[in-house]
Order: C-alpha cells, then sequence, then structure tokens
C-alpha cells in the first residue's frame, strides 16, 4: 500500500516536471503569476510616487482635496484704524442650552488686510500662522462694500 502511494508520488512529480495535461509546468505557471503581481505592484508604487511628488510640489488638481481645510469665517470690518490690520465682527446665533432661543453672539477676530478693506465691509477671512500678538486671521476677499 505505502509502495503504490509513492508511485503515485513519483508520477505526479514527473508531471510537474515534464508538464502537466494543459502544456504547461506548475513551476511556469508560479512564475508567470510571480511576475503579472511584480508588475502590479510596479503601477501602484509609481502611482503612489508621483501623487506623493504631485501632493509635495503642488502640481495637480487633487493637491487641495488632500489638505487640511483652514477655519474660515464671514463677518463686518468694525475697525480699520491700523495699517494692514482691521478688526472684524462676526456674528453668529446660538440655541440657548436652557430657555431653547437663538441668542446673538458676537467675536472680534484682528485680521491681515492686503486688500484695503473698510470699516462696514463684509469679508471673509481664514486662518493662518500668527502674524503678530494677537493677529491670527487673513482676509482672502471683499464680499459686500460698504453703502456710503
Amino acid at each position: 500500500m505505502a509502495k503504490k502511494k509513492n508511485e503515485e508520488n513519483i508520477e505526479e512529480g514527473a508531471n510537474v516536471q515534464e508538464g502537466t495535461e494543459d502544456g504547461g509546468s506548475i513551476i511556469e505557471k508560479a512564475a508567470e503569476s510571480v511576475a503579472d503581481a511584480a508588475t502590479t505592484v510596479a503601477n501602484v508604487v509609481t502611482k503612489g510616487a508621483s501623487a506623493l511628488v504631485s501632493a509635495v510640489t503642488g502640481d495637480g488638481s487633487n493637491s487641495a482635496a488632500k489638505k487640511g481645510k483652514r477655519a474660515e469665517r464671514v463677518g463686518v470690518v468694525a475697525s480699520d484704524k491700523m495699517t494692514k490690520t482691521v478688526v472684524v465682527r462676526v456674528d453668529r446665533l446660538v440655541k440657548h442650552p436652557t430657555y431653547r432661543k437663538y441668542v446673538k453672539r458676537r467675536k472680534k477676530f484682528m485680521a491681515h488686510d492686503e486688500l484695503g478693506a473698510k470699516t462696514g465691509d463684509k469679508v471673509r477671512i481664514v486662518e493662518t500662522r500668527p502674524l503678530s500678538a494677537r493677529k491670527r486671521w487673513r482676509v482672502v476677499e471683499i464680499i459686500q462694500k460698504a453703502e456710503l
């Protein structure tokens, strides 16, 4: 019985080395599979590397999608008496926890202004790195000019 199994194993080994019924040996098929897998991995690595380079250099359309979104507020310029700095008043409505009534909350932000916003203008500001002791916002656009 054991001799019969050994002979079957020897025959299977011969089939592996010589070739199977469908024309290719198992070793050749495994080599082809490994080559296909290596090609696929190389393609994925190349695409990933090019995406990484475009994200670092800023090229490509999806570099902005990968960046974090900066805080953005819309408010009215309360004061423009400083050089290249405006004070922006941002109003928001908050529901009172007990009375369930909306209460108006106001906050003033000092923002760097290269656009020349005047008192009463409605502006959009975004968070940025600290520019001075109290200035951490920058005016991005003037949405509506003040009516005189």
